[in-house]
Parts: structure tokens; sequence; C-alpha cells
């Protein structure tokens, strides 16, 4: 089994919800050991960590259950690690984000200075074990977060994608690649 360590953030309906019952509905859900942020109106974080064969499935088991106790309407908005700044990584890391900034290794950024977990996790590993000079990561903190970085990108983009039901978390069967009628534009409409 492998550790995983993700955010899940959901969407919550308009309407008026206490704080306290979203919490509690995280922790209804079995996620006792969550950490559950209600900081931004209509959004509820939730850091998880966890055990398993892969992270999407994971991932996609933890988010199931928590949307059973959600209010009707919730859905899955993003999961994280997926685009991560320097900064995030040498936290995770223990090091100066200066230290990362320094090897040749790392790749450049994917989106406005940030960069994919992914690509960030395989030059930290060619980092460790190709590198002339020794690397002082703290691997121990920072191994569960970077194990979910691929099923958290993978789940971003099947979601986008209008391959998973972002309300129930189900894998839509799709034969043909299709814009999902939310993304589609229609001039005069």
């Amino acid at each position: 089994m492998t550790k995983f360590e993700f955010d899940i953030i959901f969407a919550i309906p308009d309407g008026k919800h206490d704080e306290l019952d979203l919490s509690n509905a995280v922790f209804e859900a079995g996620f006792e050991e969550a950490v559950v942020g209600t900081g931004l109106p209509g959004l509820l974080a939730v850091a998880l960590e966890m055990e398993g064969e892969d992270a999407e499935s994971v991932i996609v088991s933890a988010a199931r259950e928590i949307l059973k106790h959600l209010p009707k309407g919730s859905a899955l908005r993003e999961v994280r690690p997926d685009l991560v700044s320097l900064a995030d990584v040498a936290k995770k890391l223990d090091v100066k984000r200066q230290a990362l900034q320094k090897r040749r290794e790392m790749p450049p950024p994917a989106v406005a200075g940030y960069y994919r977990v992914t690509e960030v996790a395989h030059a930290i590993v060619t980092i460790l074990t190709t590198g002339r000079r020794k690397a002082r990561f703290d691997m121990h903190e920072a191994e569960a977060w970077l194990n979910a970085g691929v099923g958290a990108q993978t789940l971003n983009a099947r979601i986008a994608l209008g391959e998973v039901d972002p309300e129930s978390m189900e894998f839509r069967a799709t034969d043909k690649k299709e814009i999902p009628p939310a993304y589609q534009i229609h001039a005069g409409a």
C-alpha cells in the first residue's frame, strides 16, 4: 500500500450552509483525521492522508464518500496537488525555494509560474538518484504528497473533459472525445 496526501475541493451549492455542519459531514463520512477548510464562500476544502493501490482510486473513493454527506448539488471542483509553486514544493521538502531554482533538473513552469507536480516529482527523483551533489530533501514529508500528484492531475483532467461526473464521481462511458456542453461556446445564443 502507498500513502497519498491530497486536498479535495468541493463546490457547495448556493444557500446558507453552516460551516460546522459541513465539517461534521466530512467526519460523518468517516474521515475523522481530515483537516477541513471552510474559509471561502461556496467552497469546502478537505485535506486527507490515505493509503491505497493508486492515487486516482483513493481520491475518487474519498470524494464519493464525502459527497454522499454534503448538501445536494455539491460537486468536486479540484484535486490538489496538481499545479504547484516552487514555494509549495520547497516547504514539503524542507528546503529553500532557491535550492530548487538552482537545480538544472527542475522543469520549466507550466502555467503562470506554477509547475506540474508530476514533472517536479520526476525531477526530484532524478536529483536524488543521479545528482552529483547530495540533495538535502526531506522526502519523508513530501513522498505521500508527490505520490498523489498523478492521481490529482488525471482526475482534474477527467472532470474537465466530462469523463467524470463531479456530483456523483461516476465515470461516464465515452466513445468519442467531445467538448462537454458546458464548455461549448455558441455565438448569438
